[in-house]
């Protein structure tokens, strides 16, 4: 059974080899609202998911540890095995989804462990796992679905309680459920009257739907950015503990998810994966009741892939109307794209590309295009640009 004792246990267990991540103020997340960070992104091995792994292998018997121990992960669990294992001087092996990060997976080479990579999503790399268990003789090291692991993942709620013991609200990530089953037990049994709250990827709601359907579901499919928390079918301790100690469970969009991990480095200068900003985008986009509030905002997890990091950016720059690609039909005679680039460099846009062709055989035969990526500070700042324009005559035919 999970309990107090066996949380202050993995706090004591864990003071060897992880930090105390600090609890950061950021007021422009939601200005209505007192939002703080509790920046587990600035963990050991860039996420949370080392607390629950190095407390349950140090929990282990010396005959399971001769075995070596095997694991499945999207990534951050890995981490977290590898570097528990390593330190106990055991074997490790994780499974991994193909899809992986690249940076997920040579980081957990580099922490000691050997890696499978398996097709398909974290479920298929669960699956392979066991099977390799029960051939090797592996001990298996499960990602949230184990007592010893939540507990691991509780202590982060000790530590909000010691740093913040007057919030009103905590927002946390759910995948399998591990993080927020360990600290919504580890607040509520201190503090009921703190609320918590799950946040879940709407392209990964196995939680939200199962706790609104009153029995665990599983997903036919998941697809979203954050694939630190896109598992189809929560845990049976985890469904149970996130059902009575949780208050309320939202889903965020991969656009609003996009928005939160672009508003992290421009606002607080810190790196957030997809799984980590979804707790983000919750108290961002209002999705959870704060306002007024002193609320923390989980910030489970930094380990993203650069390329992805990149297309996230872009994408949260073009959804926050300060990126663009206007499209727009003139007559085919000289001056017409001076006057556009006169109008735009008046208002303060900032042209980063320009394309010009000829209009295709439905358009007036003296007709041609230009595609201009446009830079600009906001969406009324790209609806002035694009007004002036069309008081000018031009014609925008896509924006």
């Amino acid at each position: 059974m999970l309990t107090l004792d066996r949380i202050y246990k993995a706090s004591h267990v864990l003071k060897e080899v992880i930090r105390t991540t600090d609890l950061i103020k950021a007021p422009k997340i939601n200005p209505d609202a007192d939002v703080y960070l509790k920046t587990e992104n600035l963990q050991v091995t860039g996420s949370f998911k080392v607390r629950g792994a190095y407390f349950k292998i140090s929990q282990l018997s010396d005959e399971e540890k001769a075995k070596g121990v095997i694991a499945c992960s999207a990534g951050n669990h890995a981490q977290g095995v590898a570097l528990a294992a390593t330190k106990a001087g055991i074997k490790s092996l994780i499974c991994l989804p193909d899809g992986a990060p690249i940076s997920k997976v040579e980081a957990t080479k580099s922490y000691g462990a050997e890696v499978c990579l398996v097709e398909g999503v974290y479920d298929d790399a669960y699956q392979k796992a066991l099977q390799l268990r029960d051939e090797k003789g592996y001990t298996f090291i499960h990602p949230f679905d184990d007592e010893n692991v939540i507990a691991g993942q509780g202590t982060i709620g000790l530590e909000l309680l010691d740093q913040l013991p007057d919030m009103d609200a905590v927002v946390v990530p759910i995948g399998g459920g591990g993080l927020i089953s360990g600290v919504a037990y580890a607040i509520k049994q201190l503090n009921p009257n703190i609320k918590v709250y799950g946040v879940q990827a709407a392209g990964a709601p196995s939680m939200a739907n199962s706790v609104a359907d009153g029995k665990i579901e599983r997903l036919d499919g998941v697809s979203t950015i954050a694939d630190g928390i896109a598992v189809k079918e929560p845990g049976a301790n985890t469904f149970e503990l996130v059902k009575e100690y949780v208050d309320e469970i939202v889903t965020v969009t991969d656009d609003e998810i996009s928005g939160a991990i672009l508003a992290l480095i421009e606002q607080q200068k810190l790196i957030a994966e997809g799984a980590g900003a979804v707790s983000v985008a919750a108290v961002m986009f209002n999705k959870v009741p704060v306002k007024g509030k002193k609320v923390v905002c989980l910030v489970s997890g930094g380990n993203i892939d650069v390329t992805i990091l990149s297309r996230v950016i872009r994408r949260g720059l073009v959804k926050s109307g300060r990126n663009c690609l206007l499209t727009i039909q003139l007559v085919d005679k000289p001056g017409q794209l001076t006057g556009v680039a006169s109008i735009i460099a008046k208002l303060g846009g900032n042209v980063t590309a320009v394309h010009h062709e000829r209009a295709d055989a439905n358009s007036d035969i003296n007709g041609c295009f230009l595609r201009i990526q446009l830079e600009t500070r906001n969406f009324e700042h790209l609806n002035e640009i694009k007004q002036a324009l069309s008081d000018k005559g031009f014609k925008i035919v896509a924006s």
